[in-house]
């Protein structure tokens, strides 16, 4: 690694503060609207297979729109696209609670909310996942990237404790200071200056459109690594029972959801500080192996586990696993890509990545309504070990892929091809 990595060193870039800032207020306000979502639905229908459907309806516009948002994403400057993205947000909060808390709650009106709160999301994730390197300089890149991703962690551990007892006091207090704090993240983003982002000229083409999906494919190092996190959580994902845990296994309530949904964001922000001083530097690509064997083992555990510090601590297990898993993925596919090129390729990575997590959420929540909860978490886990271990042996030169700096990872990532 190049030195200067290690320690606060992006804190020393005024960009990279305010979006640090930016990151965990948005970023406990998507949480803790997940999570009240969740909640206020449950409560109304009691029905597991509807909470599938609500990652359903979030994932959706992902797939149908990722290709569009990549390509505004090298076009348009990225800190406006975030801005716009969290002012409106902010709406959807509003028309959310005005939906839930009518005397009759319309579950089909809250999908078209939620389609909207997808596509704004949609065009937001690669923005923010590419706009990073636009904030510090490339030796400075490992140490943001620990930091950005501990700064999204840190948001999961505040969204739900916080969440958690908003829902206490009422929906409307929550979903009101969601759509605060979403408003006042749009104003921040503002103040933040990428520099350096070199914009796609010319027409939009299919080939340009197409360019993202092409450059990964021809790469199998980055496929590798964006597929193996793709299947990991779709199959590891739990986060939409995590309220049939809190009721009806563990009987811990609104303050105990909070917990549960915070925990695996506590081992994850542990992790990331102590990646800030000790980055990976070598073996990278069996580390990652590693890294989701370990998630998918944690995850078994949670998900049989009857005692609450038991399941606490699996989510914590689970949480670091996946940050090491964050911070290995996120480095090499950024470094690997050139910056006209970033938008799309981080509109494809979040697509298979982030967009995931609702696939995933509707995995658990359709296997839970057939076999029960505690079934749909263990058989997901124990795919996700398998997992990991097929991707060792049919893709070989990501396990072998060793320095995460930039020089070699270009160099890794052409050889791959």
């Amino acid at each position: 690694m190049v030195s200067g990595t290690t320690g606060w060193v992006a804190f020393t870039h005024r960009d990279f503060r305010l979006f640090f800032i930016v990151r965990i207020l948005n970023g406990a306000m998507g949480v803790m609207l997940q999570l009240a979502i969740g909640w206020e639905v449950w409560h109304i229908t009691r029905d597991e297979w509807t909470l599938g459907m609500i990652g359903l309806v979030l994932f959706a516009p992902n797939l149908l729109f990722f290709l569009a948002a990549g390509t505004v994403a090298d076009r348009v400057k990225r800190q406006y696209i975030l801005g716009t993205s969290y002012a409106v947000q902010a709406i959807c909060a509003i028309l959310l609670i005005i939906t839930l808390d009518a005397a009759a709650p319309n579950i089909h009106l809250t999908y078209v909310i939620l389609f909207a709160l997808g596509t704004i999301r949609a065009f937001s994730q690669p923005a923010q996942g590419s706009i990073l390197p636009n904030l510090v300089p490339p030796e400075h890149f490992s140490n943001a990237v620990a930091w950005s991703s501990s700064a999204h962690q840190i948001s999961v551990v505040l969204g739900p404790v916080i969440g958690g007892a908003l829902l206490i006091v009422g929906a409307d207090v929550t979903f009101t200071t969601i759509a605060t704090g979403y408003m006042v993240g749009a104003i921040l983003v503002l103040f933040v200056t990428a520099r350096g982002q070199q914009k796609t000229r010319g027409p939009v083409t299919l080939d340009t459109l197409f360019a993202g999906i092409r450059y990964i494919y021809n790469r199998q190092i980055i496929l590798g690594a964006i597929t193996l996190d793709l299947l990991a959580v779709v199959l590891g994902m739990c986060n939409a029972l995590l309220p049939v845990f809190a009721t009806d296994i563990l009987n811990i309530g609104e303050i105990g959801l909070g917990l549960l949904r915070g925990s695996q964001a506590v081992g994850a922000v542990v992790c990331g500080l102590m990646l800030t001083r000790i980055p990976v530097k070598r073996h990278a690509g069996n580390i990652l192996l590693f890294t989701v064997v370990l998630y998918g083992v944690a995850l078994f555990v949670f998900g049989v586990s009857e005692w609450v510090w038991l399941s606490m601590l699996s989510l914590a297990i689970a949480g670091s696993a996946d940050m090491v898993s964050v911070f290995i993925r996120a480095t090499l596919v950024q470094l690997a890509t050139p910056d006209e090129m970033r938008g799309r390729v981080a509109a494809v990575h979040g697509m298979f990545t982030n967009a995931s997590g609702q696939l995933g959420d509707f995995r658990a929540g359709a296997m839970a309504a057939m076999l029960g909860a505690v079934s749909s978490v263990a058989i997901g886990a124990a795919g996700t070990v398998a997992l990991a271990i097929a991707w060792a042996w049919w893709f070989p030169k990501l396990r072998r892929v060793d320095s995460l700096d930039i020089e070699t990872l270009r160099e890794d990532a052409d050889r791959g091809r």
